[in-house]
């Protein structure tokens, strides 16, 4: 069972500076905040896209230098087939966890930084768009993690500045995140932008096929036989869970699955909670939300430490879901962070709270 990495440090880091960068951001004045506000991405230029305030960036064509502020981001150019325009990467990917020759052509592209770009080396990239997956407010990433540049420092260094708004604008979400819909606006605009759009299309229709056909299969349970699911992100830390809420994309993943997240119920996308309010929930499933180290080997290590965590933990070892082992080995990133693998961890969860039901 694979998962996916940025490399375990820089995972970690933004993981909070997604957490901290978009829980007390600006209200979003667009028709939707997490990705919906309209876009003109018919495949041919110009091309229009909005960020998560609904300003406005025009492409007369297609980008030729483009920096990627995370792994997630420069995963879907590669996926797109725009990978050989990527000039550099913040939060690079680690060796050995993109899947197939992805990997390959990911670590290949300049790192410009382990973490943040530093603002001065991003404006002097040389790079024509900086795609950003980080909050769209104030600071790349909202945590205080350096001097982000202004718009208007961007527009004198000649780059347009675009959002992976499934991910930036999530927090801003007016209503919670139940479906894949923003996730797959990004892989369009992406395309629309890069000229890849028919690749996109192709990206975009497999991840509906693949989430039809678990809709099929279990779509149709009542919401109160559905098992309750705790994602447990234990990268993040055990001393105090910190737990995915309803803007989250996660929350769509695991409410396709057929389940039902236990803090649904939280407004935002990630919340600091205690192991009390875990205990309460008491869920059916618990998700070990381990992120890729890179090999088969150490991923088991790590998943083995979390789950011998839950089962030695006088708190925990009294759960539903430890006691029954119901503990799922699916990694964090393909929950977690937005991205044509969704939909591939949808149908993993299915298929385990659903034996027999999805095919």
């Amino acid at each position: 069972m694979r998962s996916r990495v940025w490399g375990s440090a820089a995972a970690i880091v933004l993981g909070g500076l997604l957490a901290a960068g978009c829980g007390g951001g600006e209200k979003s004045t667009g028709s939707e905040g997490a990705g919906k506000a309209e876009d003109t991405v018919s495949g041919a230029y110009p091309v229009s896209v909005t960020d998560c305030m609904g300003a406005k960036t025009t492409f007369s064509a297609a980008p030729k230098k483009i920096v990627t502020s995370n792994a997630s981001s420069l995963e879907l150019l590669l996926r797109l087939g725009a990978g050989d325009k990527v000039i550099g990467t913040g939060f690079p990917p680690g060796k050995g966890t993109l899947p197939g020759t992805l990997d390959a052509q990911a670590q290949k592209v300049k790192v410009l930084s382990q973490s943040v770009i530093p603002k001065e080396k991003l404006l002097g990239s040389g790079a024509d768009l900086y795609i950003d997956t980080f909050a769209s407010m104030g600071s790349m990433g909202g945590g205080g993690m350096g001097d982000a540049p202004t718009a208007e420092e961007f527009r004198a260094a000649g780059i347009k500045h675009t959002y992976l708004k499934s991910t930036a604008c999530a927090a801003q979400s007016k209503s919670p995140v139940t479906d894949l819909s923003a996730v797959e606006a990004d892989i369009t605009s992406l395309g629309a932008v890069t000229g890849t759009s028919a690749r996109a299309k192709e990206l975009v229709a497999g991840m509906k096929e693949k989430i039809g056909a678990v809709q099929k299969a279990v779509g149709g349970t009542a919401e109160n036989k559905r098992p309750t699911y705790f994602f447990f992100d234990y990268d993040a830390g055990t001393k105090q869970p910190s737990v995915t809420c309803n803007r989250q994309v996660a929350n769509a993943v695991i409410t396709l699955a057929g389940a039902r997240n236990v803090f649904a119920d939280c407004d935002g996308d990630y919340k600091q909670v205690g192991w009390e309010d875990v205990i309460a929930k008491n869920p059916d499933w618990i998700q070990l939300g381990v992120r890729d180290r890179g090999s088969e080997a150490a991923n088991k290590k790590a998943f083995d430490e979390a789950e011998q965590w839950l089962k030695s933990n006088p708190a925990t070892k009294g759960l539903k879901a430890v006691e029954e082992g119901h503990l799922l080995r699916v990694g964090s990133e393909q929950t977690t962070i937005a991205g044509v693998e969704n939909a591939d961890t949808v149908e993993e969860i299915a298929k385990a709270l659903y034996p027999g039901k999805v095919g």
